[in-house]
């Protein structure tokens, strides 16, 4: 997202940026050849002035080639100033157009930096896990065998992989992750994440049928996990979608009354209040 913006931001002041810099060179060229000329000019006006000394101020032809010449080099001076003060009008707007790029540009960096910390927020007040965080780390212990320490990095593996997959949107590759994972290690203390992970890419994809199924394993499957609450709260988010209003008022319900102080039954509260 980040990219594309930039790309965008980068391709409007692109179009605005490209006809000034344009200019710049234009004007450029040109108050070069001015100067070029004005120099031509002055060199024959000295050369003039030098053979009227020389033969005499009654001369009129010499006299007239003097003052055509003085009056070029009057005309020229003042191309030359008219000349420099586009050239610095335009590469002050030229300035202004860069500058404006830069603001927007930190102006977006810290709108996605604030949005991150958003998501972040409420992931953690749902209970879900955030995306940006890392293993989990095993518990330690001095007993455990080159084996079982294989295994565990195994299991959080396969786990973190699949996460990372949904968290890029690559849907399938995750959910085929986290079914690997619950197929080879059902009592992994992943398991009952992995099965959430499933019901959410369902609900992603808007299959909210399947989605409620998936959820349902997790309620049945892993009732003393930490995914129980986000599991109903979501099965009532999907009831609604589906427009099932009664099933859904029913799951909310239960919610509240099995997790009155968890943060799910905070977000039901206010979901049925405004049904």
């Amino acid at each position: 997202m980040k990219k594309t913006v930039l790309i965008a931001l980068a391709w409007m002041v692109g179009l605005c940026g490209c006809a000034l810099q344009q200019d710049v060179i234009s004007l450029d060229d040109r108050l070069a050849q001015a100067e070029r000329r004005y120099a031509d000019a002055e060199q024959k006006n000295k050369e003039l002035e030098s053979k009227l000394s020389e033969y005499g101020k009654d001369d009129k032809n010499l006299k007239s080639k003097t003052a055509s010449q003085t009056a070029m080099i009057d005309s020229l001076r003042e191309e030359i100033q008219i000349l420099s003060g586009r050239l610095e009008e335009t590469e002050y707007f030229l300035k202004q157009k860069i500058q404006g790029f830069e603001k927007s540009s930190e102006a977006f960096d810290k709108t996605t930096n604030s949005n991150k910390d958003r998501i972040e927020r409420i992931e953690q007040y749902l209970n879900f896990e955030s995306t940006a965080s890392g293993q989990k780390t095993p518990p330690d212990s001095a007993k455990t065998s080159e084996k079982q320490v294989k295994k565990q990095l195994s299991e959080d593996g396969i786990y973190e992989s699949a996460k990372q997959a949904y968290d890029q949107g690559d849907f399938e590759s995750a959910r085929e992750g986290f079914n690997n994972l619950i197929k080879q290690y059902p009592t992994s203390k992943n398991a009952d994440n992995a099965q959430f992970w499933i019901g959410e890419i369902y609900y992603h994809e808007k299959w909210y049928e399947k989605a409620i199924l998936e959820y349902q394993k997790v309620i049945e499957n892993y009732p003393k996990g930490n995914k129980v609450q986000a599991s109903l709260l979501k099965q009532g988010f999907a009831f609604l979608n589906l427009g099932d209003t009664s099933n859904a008022r029913l799951i909310l319900s239960e919610l509240i009354k099995k997790y009155p102080t968890s943060n799910e039954a905070k977000i039901a509260q206010r979901k049925l209040k405004g049904l």
